[in-house]
């Protein structure tokens, strides 16, 4: 099974590292959705940008040819979340997980057209992020994952 290697710390939110566990406990069949709204989540490790140590969290599942947009929203916080910074840091050392088993992808962040595409998918999936972008005066980051073979 596809993974990055080193020390995983988990989430300081006991959801999350209860969301994360559960998910790959059980191949995706169970805590697959955000909470009780129905709504698909994929699992996303990466290495931390200070630590070094391997991260994981729920997103929106945003899915388009094999691509993933991976919304750095933070509930519309005035600061990007802690895992904007590694992703920009380590983009090519992250996993996504969106079934039984996870597969390495390396990300970028979307620009110009790109980037309004992907806005678009992602609220089509998850309309709260409208909401998010109002709350907020910076521009909610969207990163694209794109799949990689590794040896």
């Amino acid at each position: 099974m596809p993974s990055l290697s080193g020390a995983y710390v988990p989430s300081t939110m006991q959801w999350v590292r209860d969301q994360v566990e559960t998910y790959e406990r059980t191949g995706g069949k169970e805590a697959a959705t955000l909470m009780e709204t129905g709504i698909p989540v994929i699992i996303v490790a990466m290495r931390g940008a200070a630590s070094g140590s391997v991260r994981k969290i729920a997103l929106m599942r945003v899915e388009r040819d094999g691509e993933y947009a991976l919304v750095a929203s933070y509930g519309g916080a005035p600061k990007h979340p802690a895992w904007y910074h590694n992703l920009v840091a380590h983009p090519s050392e992250v996993t996504i997980q969106d079934g039984p088993e996870p597969f390495f992808v390396t990300v970028r962040l979307a620009e110009g057209t790109e980037y309004d595409d992907w806005w678009r998918r992602s609220v089509a999936v998850f309309p709260q992020y409208e909401t998010y972008k109002a709350k907020t005066s910076r521009r909610i980051p969207v990163f694209i994952a794109t799949p990689v073979e590794r040896t």
